[in-house]
């Protein structure tokens, strides 16, 4: 495994996004502060690179999207980036092995909170996307029922491609621990999904665990100093 794993990040600034699960009638608001999300979701080289491994099903073309990664898979190739960076990891592991977060202002890579996803997601829009389903995304409508290379749709206004469409995205947090204990965050929808499942606001979970062909993950980072 090298050492000269790149993975290109976009500065977002500091905002706040209101967050909605249709399956309780609940919203949030939630302030953030500014931080570094990955202008494309990782590549299957980029994780390659990073662990040696090339988990995913489709196959033959390195500049895909990884998937078929669980949670725990991508929160330890942010802790493997970060140490090949010579970066503070932000993750360390309890008693039982379980990730937690060491410290929100580590300058190492993480998952994205859920509201940092949806905020950079939006980029000031206030709509269900950020532009025409089929300009900006890869769906079940478009993409053929496979996965695409990061970057061929159209990019919000903050400059990230893929937010939507192509796979599904992990984010760190809790879905809602009371009813679904361990399960996480998933955003954006995927190549395989309908129009409806490709917005900005659609929530869905999944068990740490759970790996399945339209699952990858981008890269944050805090912004320190």
């Amino acid at each position: 495994m090298g050492t000269t794993t790149h993975i290109g990040l976009t500065p977002i600034p500091p905002g706040q996004v209101t967050l909605t699960d249709r399956r309780t009638q609940r919203s949030w608001s939630v302030d953030l502060a500014p931080f570094h999300l990955g202008t494309l979701p990782v590549t299957q080289d980029q994780y390659a690179q990073v662990t040696g491994e090339r988990p995913s099903t489709a196959q033959g073309d390195g500049r895909l999207p990884v998937e078929t990664v669980s949670w725990r898979d991508a929160v330890l190739f942010c802790n493997s980036l970060s140490q090949q960076e010579e970066l503070t990891p932000a993750y360390d592991f309890d008693a039982q092995g379980e990730p937690v977060l060491r410290d929100p202002s580590a300058d190492g890579y993480r998952l994205p909170t859920e509201a940092e996803w949806e905020y950079a997601c939006r980029a000031g829009t206030s709509g269900p996307r950020y532009g025409p389903l089929d300009d900006i995304a890869w769906h079940r409508g478009n993409s053929g029922e496979r996965p695409h290379e990061p970057g061929g749709r159209r990019p919000n206004p903050w400059g990230l491609h893929d937010m939507l469409g192509n796979v599904w995205e992990w984010c760190w947090d809790l879905y809602d621990p009371e009813v679904y204990g361990t399960y996480r965050v998933l955003r954006g929808g995927g190549w395989f999904d309908e129009h409806w499942s490709c917005r900005a606001s659609v929530r869905r979970r999944s068990h740490p665990t759970f790996r399945v062909d339209d699952v990858g993950f981008r890269v944050a980072r805090s912004t320190t100093g």
